[in-house]
């Protein structure tokens, strides 16, 4: 098959599943990984793809926008604002005063904050400089503020020094967000920024994700948190009943607001 061929049967193939690895494709083209690797590549420049690590996603299934990976935290706000809302007014039921919680990086959670701001009584260790900024005022609030190097697009501190800043702690409860959730990818993400994530949920007896509806089915070329590791889903009533019953059947809690 000619270069050209392949690469169009390429794009075909990820408008009907989304995603490819490039062992699927050596064995349907009987062509070598270094060649169909070139070709992802090339499809990538033209804007036709995005690759990862061991394959390539279809530019339609990347979250928010189609040409850029993420979008700059202010701008998140706006992007179903009541669903958010809802969301962090339920997640903030769910834990009790005197409870030590971590709070990763992102909008919702930044609401979240909010939310437990304006009730006070916790201990809340975070890298979201905006929740910070939200729980600085918090009445009998213990505020921890996670070091490390500054990402702008998130408002957020990540790298070695943030998780240097979580060895050795223990806490209750950890809120994420997520840029894609799937009951069998778990949470995932496009950015670098991810590594910290991992850190807070070891450090944790429960995980409650909080993620709007537009996020399912989303799926980022860097792993976040595996399914397994997720004990509760706060979400709007976007969510199908089929997807509900995906996320229980692997052992999450599912709260529907």
């Amino acid at each position: 098959m000619n270069p050209l061929k392949r690469k169009e049967k390429i794009l075909e193939l990820l408008k009907r599943q989304e995603q490819v690895s490039v062992k699927e494709l050596s064995t349907l083209f009987s062509t070598s990984e270094v060649t169909l690797r070139a070709d992802l590549k090339s499809l990538e420049k033209q804007g036709k793809l995005k690759r990862f690590f061991g394959g390539a996603q279809s530019m339609n299934s990347l979250p928010l926008t189609q040409k850029d990976d993420e979008v700059q935290l202010d701008s998140r706000y706006d992007m179903n604002k009541d669903s958010k809302s809802k969301i962090a007014q339920a997640a903030a039921g769910l834990v009790s005063k005197g409870d030590s919680i971590i709070m990763d990086s992102g909008s919702t959670t930044h609401l979240v904050a909010e939310q437990l701001a304006s009730e006070g009584g916790y201990t809340i260790i975070t890298n979201n400089l905006a929740a910070s900024s939200a729980l600085m005022e918090a009445q009998d609030t213990t505020l921890v503020i996670v070091g490390g190097t500054y990402r702008a697009k998130t408002k957020s501190l990540h790298g070695y020094q943030a998780a240097q800043c979580l060895e050795g702690v223990q806490a209750d409860v950890l809120f994420v967000g997520a840029d894609g959730i799937d009951p069998d990818k778990g949470i995932t993400t496009f950015n670098e920024g991810f590594a910290i994530t991992d850190v807070m949920a070891k450090c944790v007896q429960k995980v409650i994700a909080v993620v709007d509806s537009s996020k399912l089915g989303r799926i980022g070329f860097n792993k976040v948190l595996d399914i397994s590791r997720i004990n509760t889903l706060v979400i709007d009533a976007g969510i199908s009943s089929e997807q509900k019953q995906k996320f229980e059947t692997a052992g999450v809690k599912v709260v529907v607001v």
